[in-house]
């Protein structure tokens, strides 16, 4: 799915998002922290946005961003020529890299498309070194307050007609939509983050409480 959706997945994000998207990786790569010259994993990487602002806050990082979908990673390296950052193909579930390998590993949208939410925290959780950092952009479902019902009706049929209109996939967005609905609780992913050892965990939501922005530390 990601991969037919790879050439206008910038595009519908900047609109989905009302352009707010920019902001919420600036402080992923905040929350991050300067890698002091160590090892950064962005994870899900996508088409490169959370990799390239993090290589241009710290240029002594090492940064590899990895992502399952090999026309994410396609576009990602063309829109990312000139920086220098190393992308590679990989399964969150199962990552190649040895134990205590990075200082900071983030991720965006990445754990709402999964099957094992616990595995892949304990995989990150392997590779990240004593002291580092996960980050992790995703969705979650919003509160049942007054402005519910909109932000449902926004979901369950705007999103999707973007989709069809921008990106002429109106399922893949869909898709989006039933997997926020019913995704972790901002609460209950933070808990998830503290079983799987993560400590200092901590969460900010954005936009009307329909995104979330979670860390915590090795």
């Amino acid at each position: 799915m990601f991969d037919s959706i790879a050439g206008q997945y910038d595009l519908m994000n900047r609109v989905m998002t009302l352009g707010q998207d920019q902001r919420w990786r600036k402080f992923v790569v905040e929350r991050a922290g300067d890698a002091h010259g160590g090892r950064v994993l962005d994870l899900a990487t996508g088409t490169g946005d959370i990799a390239a602002l993090y290589k241009a806050s710290f240029p002594e990082a090492t940064v590899i961003g990895g992502d399952f979908s090999q026309n994410m990673l396609a576009e990602a390296r063309k829109r990312f020529a000139e920086r220098r950052i190393a992308w590679q193909a990989c399964d969150a579930n199962f990552l190649p890299f040895t134990d205590n390998f990075f200082r900071a590993v983030t991720f965006g949208y990445l754990l709402r498309n999964v099957d094992d939410v616990p595995r892949v925290l304990a995989e990150v959780y392997r590779v990240l070194d004593q002291g580092g950092r996960i980050v992790c952009l995703d969705t979650t479902p919003p509160k049942k307050n007054l402005l519910y019902p909109f932000i449902r009706a926004y979901l369950r049929w705007g999103i999707p007609l973007l989709g069809r209109l921008i990106a002429s996939d109106e399922d893949a967005y869909a898709y989006l939509t039933g997997s926020t609905m019913g995704f972790y609780t901002a609460e209950d992913l933070a808990e998830a983050f503290g079983r799987a050892g993560f400590r200092k965990v901590g969460f900010k939501r954005f936009m009307l409480g329909t995104i979330a922005v979670h860390w915590g530390e090795k």
